[in-house]
């Protein structure tokens, strides 16, 4: 089964990938089959189950349930054409999605938030019914949001089974673990970035790839230079105050200080990935990096390295980004992203071992060094859980993002102060993140039933 580059990194809208993202496609899938059925539809309902239900308004899940509905993708989403939408559905409780009529839904009826038992298919499930003029049901769907803004129906989840992850792949690199990846790259003599793009185009020229690679760093980019000059208070009732901004400052005024100590390099990292993670909260426009929740992490890193380490050079962004995805791809293949099946292992570990991954690839790391840091990065994230106070993607999130970059940056330097030979592989470590994940009980995995999100006063 194989993972682009631009699986991996998604353009998208925050605050979460598999809670907002994910609705928002599943809802867009919906309305294809309506538009190709032969029956009229005259209103919708749609019932969230498991994580989606327990933090979904935390998580802009109603809000991304409607939108998707109404017609809204996040890869094209546009926030005043959202409110306009959201606005005209809570005066008519009508949605007008474009190809299909008026059809009704009351948010306070039509949208069901379900606390029993989730769907067997994975812990994000949702159920979507078309209703006609009597209000019976004339098509329905379950789709299960799996991290990352990854959607699969309940036909597709069941069909993922070891057959199909077994088929023949249509790549030339068909690796989809660690130890496959090292073999290929030493029989074909190229780098790991070389085998990703020989991949990628079996599916798109030269210029598709770099013109996309380049998108993706840009709305990176973009979205962490757009939360270090914003400030004020986050959405949610956390009355959780943007920090990003004052920090910059603060470091941007110490610059060129005799007394300024070397761990304050730190700093800059941190402020970059809650920079990021900061407008996520917002819902503003981010990139899955492999997840919103840990959005901040590879681009911190990168900004990180084009910014502060001598010989650095824009014109490997995409160098660092295939490697990164390379990484990204072999850990949801053989484990999770999602935070809601796995923890935040799975999604700021993932993250962190994707960055440093990437940062040892552009330091002139060896496949094996390469594979090393995105080991030691996962290790070190092993049994992270995921507890969001009030179901926000704020606390931790949003400073778990500066050390998950920071342990990155720590890992791939430890594994270039080395030749590549390691006790561990990183096989190993993605086996353990999977195995953790499954034995995690469920108040730990998104649902904010436990930890943090219990122990620290949500008002």
């Amino acid at each position: 089964m194989f993972l682009s580059v631009f699986d991996i990194f998604k353009v998208g809208v925050g605050p979460s990938s598999s809670h907002t993202m994910g609705p928002m496609v599943a809802g867009a899938r919906f309305l294809e089959r309506l538009r190709a059925s032969p029956f009229e539809a005259h209103g919708l309902r749609a019932r969230l189950y498991g994580s989606l239900a327990f933090t979904g308004k935390g998580h802009a899940t109603d809000r991304a349930t409607i939108l998707g509905l109404a017609g809204f993708a996040p890869d094209t989403y546009e926030a005043e054409a959202a409110e306009a939408a959201l606005a005209a559905n809570r005066e008519t409780h009508r949605l007008t999605p474009p190809g299909l009529g008026p059809l009704a839904f009351d948010p306070e009826r039509d949208l069901i938030f379900d606390f029993g038992p989730a769907l067997p298919g994975h812990a994000n499930g949702m159920q979507i019914e078309a209703l006609d003029a009597e209000g019976d049901v004339i098509a329905q769907e379950t789709y299960y949001s799996i991290g990352g803004g990854f959607v699969l129906s309940a036909a597709e989840i069941a069909a993922v089974d070891d057959a199909a992850l077994k088929a023949p792949s249509p790549v030339p690199f068909p690796f989809r673990s660690a130890a496959e990846m090292l073999t290929m790259a030493h029989g074909s003599g190229l780098t790991i970035a070389q085998m990703k793009r020989r991949n990628e185009r079996r599916f798109r020229s030269e210029a598709e790839i770099d013109a996309g690679l380049a998108r993706i760093w840009a709305v990176m980019n973009g979205c962490l230079s757009r939360g270090l000059e914003s400030e004020g208070i986050l959405p949610g009732g956390l009355k959780v105050k943007r920090r990003a901004k004052a920090i910059h400052e603060a470091l941007l005024a110490e610059r060129g200080m005799n007394l300024t100590p070397p761990h304050t390099v730190n700093d800059w990292i941190s402020c970059y990935a809650m920079a990021v993670n900061e407008e996520n909260a917002a819902g503003g426009q981010v990139v899955t990096a492999p997840t919103n929740g840990a959005a901040g992490v590879v681009p911190a890193v990168i900004r990180y390295w084009l910014d502060h380490v001598p010989g650095a050079s824009s014109t490997r962004v995409g160098e660092f980004l295939l490697t990164a995805a390379a990484v990204g791809g072999i850990i949801k293949t053989n484990a999770s992203i999602s935070g809601a099946e796995c923890g935040c292992q799975a999604e700021v570990g993932s993250a962190a071992a994707m960055a440093a991954a990437g940062l040892a690839a552009v330091l002139g790391g060896s496949p094996e060094q390469i594979e090393n840091a995105a080991e030691i990065a996962l290790e070190h994230h092993l049994g992270m859980t995921c507890d969001p106070v009030k179901g926000l993607v704020q606390v931790p999130c949003i400073e778990r993002n500066g050390l998950g970059a920071i342990k990155a940056i720590s890992a791939a330097s430890l594994a270039l102060r080395g030749d590549g030979t390691h006790l561990v592989p990183l096989d190993a470590a993605i086996e353990t993140m999977r195995q953790t994940g499954r034995d995690m009980h469920e108040h730990y995995k998104e649902t904010s039933l436990g930890g943090l999100a219990v122990n620290v006063p949500n008002c």
